[in-house]
C-alpha cells in the first residue's frame, strides 16, 4: 500500500531540545486523532521521519507505543497502519463516555460558578462560530473544551482522570460526525448551560445524556451509510 504527504501546513517541525522521543508520540497522536492521518493509512517511518524533522529511531519507538496503545497496528511484513476502529469499539467508547458526561453534567449543576458558566458561554459562541464558518476542526476541539470545563465544573478529580483517558479517543470518533451534527450539537449544549445556571441537576443528566447518545447513534449511521 503506498502512502501519500500530509496536508501541507499539518505538521511542525518539532523545536528541540526536551524529550524527543515524547513529542514525536503526542505529534503522531494529534495527526491520528484528528485524522490527518487517517484510519487505515500506511505509516511509513522514513517519511513520517522528514515530516517531523527527527532521525525515524524516536519514530519507530512512538510507533510502538502507539501499537501497545491500540492507535497503530504493526502487521508483520507490512508495516504500521493507523488503526481502524470496529463498531463494537466505538460502540463500548462511546458509551463508556455517556456515562462519564452524564454524570459530570449532574454534579456541575450544583458547583457551576458565575466564573464557569462565563467560560461556557465564551466556548458556546466560539464554537456556533466555528461551524457558521464550516471549520470541522475547530468546532471539534472546542466541542472538546466545552465538555472539559463541565468536568472540571463537576469538581470529581477522579471522573476528571478517568474522562480524560478517552477524551482522544472520543475526538477520534466524532471528528467524522462533526460536520452532520454541526449546528444542532451547539443547540444542545446551550441547553446545557441553561440546565446548569438554573442548577437543575435531573434536566442537566437528562441533556447531556440525549446529546452524547445523537452522538453516538449520528457515528453509527455514518458507518452505515
Amino acid at each position: 500500500m503506498s502512502s501519500t504527504g500530509l496536508p501541507q501546513g499539518a505538521v511542525p517541525r518539532l523545536e528541540r531540545p526536551g524529550p524527543l522521543r515524547e513529542r514525536v508520540y503526542e505529534a503522531l497522536l494529534e495527526l491520528i486523532t484528528t485524522r490527518a492521518l487517517r484510519p487505515g493509512r500506511h505509516l511509513v517511518e522514513s517519511e513520517l521521519a522528514g515530516h517531523l524533522g527527527v532521525s525515524r529511531q524516536p519514530v519507530r519507538e512512538a510507533l510502538q507505543r502507539l501499537n501497545t496503545e491500540g492507535w497503530v497496528d504493526l502487521r508483520p511484513a507490512q508495516g504500521a497502519f493507523v488503526h481502524e476502529p470496529t463498531d463494537e469499539e466505538a460502540d463500548q467508547l462511546l458509551t463508556v463516555r455517556t456515562l462519564l458526561e452524564t454524570e459530570a453534567a449532574r454534579l456541575a449543576a450544583s458547583h457551576a460558578d458565575r466564573a464557569g458558566i462565563e467560560a461556557l458561554d465564551e466556548i458556546l459562541a466560539q464554537g456556533t462560530l466555528a461551524v457558521a464558518s464550516d471549520d470541522v476542526d475547530a468546532a471539534v476541539a472546542l466541542d472538546a473544551r466545552f465538555h472539559a470545563k463541565i468536568m472540571e465544573l463537576a469538581g470529581n478529580a477522579v471522573l476528571a482522570q478517568l474522562a480524560a483517558q478517552v477524551d482522544r479517543r472520543v475526538r477520534w470518533y466524532c471528528t467524522p460526525v462533526a460536520r452532520q451534527r454541526g449546528h444542532q450539537s451547539w443547540i444542545e449544549h446551550r441547553d446545557l448551560v441553561a440546565a446548569l445556571v438554573e442548577g437543575d441537576e435531573q434536566r442537566a443528566t437528562r441533556l447531556m445524556r440525549e446529546h452524547t447518545e445523537h452522538t453516538r447513534r449520528s457515528y453509527h449511521a455514518r458507518q452505515g451509510a
